[in-house]
């Protein structure tokens, strides 16, 4: 079967793969990525031993074999459906080994996969099936597609290999050019939008993350530790293609920090992905008794900062582990800078891995010196194809190269950063709305959009602020409405990382001289959320609570949400919690009553009284 080529998008000059317009090379990204000898990810699984174990989740196990047999069936009948080169499949499929093979399936076939994470609101769901125009979803069960329209088959009906005769192992021929997935990201105009990525640029991901010594030697145990509805996702699974072991992650474990490093033991981790919020807890549970481990992180998705970047570079002095600082868009193929985190000092994103370009410019888009603050662009062949159905915002960000081939274009990344004298590139901060929140990439503008759809505000402002204790949470400013309607509708519409922490209501909002709305001069601190005066039930006092576990969860809860008062009846996420603040709860109650908390044990009791009776459970468990 033959790659059909895809239709152009309407915002772009740039030729498609094999799409040659003119002699000699052509100066697309897909067709430079073919020819730099960057061979196809399944053409580099199809050589893997077939005894080795790809996958391990839970209590299942795959071998390279067993992957190939399962992906080959899910391909076959894909293609059956009529899937193909350019078709798009939704897989709203848990973290497993069900997932990974829904993947390799997919791309088995030809096909691009679409990441929808079962967790996600229903609404946010519906619309990255529609949006994408996907041709088809899979489902782990009966629940049918998230759309209503698009067809839904289940994962066990494109699996199954019982009575079935064997399918051979053989990928649809694809272009460098063909799609390889649609991830989502958060977007400035209110609606997230659909970052589009080909084969090429996967293949070329991995062999850079070979090169930059980020996947390096035989065998390696890889843990999936990012969402799949995340790019960092992307740089785990490709592992696989290289003969690597994909270990998965639940969602327990990611969010516990003694549950990650005992896994990180009890699995022999080689390589985990994980963000600055999640490593340093995690830094301090990686001391083994028996000396150093070979374990290699790869942090990324928001800034480290000082204090991390000097504990990982005295750890990997100590030869307790070796650290690189990974940064890139989601529109430049997950990663395009890469550092090692080697020697204390300031911290910085290290320089372009090979195939990119970074230039530093100014508003005119020349070039700014050494030591200057500019505004990041990348050029190079893992470049987007662009945003999925949307040529406007495409032609905005992705723009035509000055200094490369005819027609190359470089992604505008928002992000100011200044070059020093070596050439390592020191991370700045955004030049607009966007921000890095827990590893999260979030526009503020798409929060503001979702609070004034709500009946009753007017107007509304987001920003990043702190709590008390010095957390950074998103802070809702409204004009109107009721915070715990904000609470309730953003809840039902946005993911539970773009849920502000605190709601703030306002008579009117400072402005500019211009007339715009004055961000600077919206407080970045907020005490205690606004629910504590009781708009959502919570009895913000601490009358009525009984018991010494009640009392000290209280006066933890105080310090950790920065909190005046808190009552037996208060729930910790609608006081601003969230998983972080989680993780620093557990870490008190571990250190103050010796007591093994688990993560989940806040997510399941979120209300304080419940929370103190399962400590208390915990402690006549222990003393008995």
């Amino acid at each position: 079967m033959t790659a059909v080529l895809p239709e152009r998008p309407a915002a772009l000059s740039v030729p498609l793969a094999g799409e040659h317009r003119t002699a000699g090379p052509c100066p697309c990204g897909t067709c430079a990525a073919a020819g730099t000898g960057a061979a196809d990810l399944l053409a580099r699984l199809a050589t893997v031993p077939g005894g080795r174990t790809a996958v391990v989740a839970g209590d299942r196990t795959l071998t390279f074999d067993e992957l190939r047999t399962e992906a080959a069936a899910f391909a076959t009948r894909l293609a059956a459906l009529g899937t193909g080169p350019e078709s798009v499949v939704a897989l709203c499929l848990p973290r497993g080994a069900g997932l990974v093979t829904a993947i390799i399936g997919t791309l088995t076939a030809g096909a691009a996969y679409l990441p929808v994470d079962p967790a996600l609101p229903a609404e946010r769901r519906r619309y990255l099936v529609e949006d994408s125009g996907a041709d088809l979803v899979v489902t782990d069960g009966p629940a049918g597609s998230p759309a209503p329209g698009t067809r839904a088959v289940t994962l066990a009906g494109l699996t199954d290999v019982r009575d079935a005769a064997p399918v051979p192992y053989a990928p649809v021929p694809v272009t460098a050019g063909t799609l390889a997935y649609v991830i989502y990201t958060s977007g400035s105009t209110g609606r997230p939008k659909g970052v589009e990525i080909d084969r090429g640029a996967v293949s070329l991901l991995l062999r850079e993350l070979e090169g930059a010594g980020a996947a390096t030697g035989e065998a390696r145990r890889v843990g999936w530790n990012a969402s799949p509805s995340f790019d960092a996702s992307v740089q785990q699974w490709v592992r696989l293609c290289r003969g690597d072991t994909l270990v998965m992650i639940d969602e327990e474990t990611r969010r516990d920090p003694a549950l990650l490093a005992a896994l990180v033991d009890e699995q022999a981790l080689t390589d985990l992905d994980i963000t600055p919020s999640h490593a340093d807890p995690l830094l301090d549970l990686l001391t083994p008794d028996g000396g150093p481990r070979p374990l290699t992180l790869l942090i990324g998705g928001e800034p480290v900062g000082p204090a991390l970047w000097n504990r990982l570079a005295a750890a990997h002095a100590s030869g307790l582990l070796r650290a690189l600082n990974v940064y890139g868009p989601t529109e430049c193929t997950v990663d395009a800078t890469a550092a090692p985190i080697d020697r204390p000092g300031e911290p910085h994103i290290g320089t372009a891995l090979p195939d990119f370009r970074a230039l530093l410019l100014d508003g005119d888009l020349a070039p700014v010196e050494d030591g200057e603050t500019g505004e990041l662009y990348l050029a190079g062949p893992r470049v987007a194809r662009g945003y999925r159905n949307r040529p406007g915002l495409t032609a905005e960000r992705f723009v035509a190269d000055p200094s490369g081939a005819p027609g190359g274009r470089m992604y505008r990344t928002g992000d100011r950063c200044r070059r020093l004298p070596d050439g390592r590139l020191v991370y700045l901060g955004r030049a607009d709305g966007q921000i890095k929140l827990r590893g999260h990439r979030v526009e503020l503008p798409e929060i503001e959009a979702a609070l004034t759809r709500v009946d009753g505000v007017a107007e509304a402002a987001v920003i990043l602020g702190e709590d008390a204790g010095g957390t950074p949470g998103l802070i809702a400013y409204h004009r109107g409405g009721d915070a715990a309607a904000l609470r309730t509708a953003l809840t039902a519409a946005l993911p539970a990382y773009m849920v502000p922490a605190a709601y703030v209501a306002v008579d009117r909002f400072a402005t500019t001289p211009s007339g715009k709305l004055d961000r600077a001069a919206l407080p970045t601190r907020v005490e205690a959320p606004e629910e504590q005066a009781g708009t959502d039930g919570s009895t913000g006092s601490a009358e009525g609570l009984s018991g010494t576990a009640e009392e000290l969860i209280a006066r933890v809860w105080t310090q950790v949400l920065g909190a005046a008062s808190i009552g037996p009846d208060d729930n910790f996420f609608k006081l601003g919690g969230h998983s972080l603040l989680a993780i620093k709860l557990v870490s008190r109650v571990r250190a103050e009553l010796s007591v093994a908390l688990p993560v989940k044990a806040v997510y399941a009791n979120p209300r304080l009284r419940d929370l103190a009776a399962h400590i208390e459970g915990l402690t006549a468990a222990k003393d008995a």
